[in-house]
C-alpha cells in the first residue's frame, strides 16, 4: 500500500517538531537527565542543571510536546520520563532520511 502525500507531510511534520525539540542543548541535558533514572519530577531535573526552574519547565513542556517525553500528575510533584518508543521512532526516522538523501558509496573490490 503506498503512503499518502498528506500522511507523508503528517509524518515528515511530527519528525520535524521532534527534532526541533531536540535543537536545544538544555532539552538534550534533561534528556540525558531523564535517562539516567526512570523519572524525575522538575525540581529534580532543576537541581541537575544550572537553570531556573521556569526555564525547566519551559523545556519540558516542548518535550512533552514534542512527544520525547511523558508527564504524570503525582499528587503534588509532576514526574517526567522518557518515551523511548519515540526516541527510537526520530532514530528510524532520520536514519531513513540520511539513507535516501545520502546514501552509502558503492564499494569497489
Amino acid at each position: 500500500m503506498t503512503e499518502s502525500p498528506e500522511s507523508r507531510c503528517a509524518d515528515s511534520r511530527a519528525v520535524a517538531l521532534r527534532l526541533a525539540a531536540l535543537s536545544h542543548p538544555a532539552r538534550i541535558e534533561i534528556l540525558k537527565r531523564l535517562s539516567a533514572s526512570s523519572c524525575c519530577s522538575c525540581r529534580e531535573v532543576v537541581d541537575h542543571l544550572d537553570l531556573a526552574q521556569s526555564t525547566v519547565s519551559q523545556h519540558l513542556k516542548i518535550l512533552v510536546e514534542a512527544g520525547l517525553i511523558r508527564f504524570e500528575a503525582d499528587r503534588q510533584r509532576s514526574r517526567y520520563a522518557v518515551d523511548h518508543a519515540a526516541l527510537a521512532g526520530v532514530s528510524a526516522s532520520l536514519n531513513q532520511l540520511l539513507a535516501s538523501c545520502c546514501p552509502a558509496p558503492k564499494r569497489q573490490d
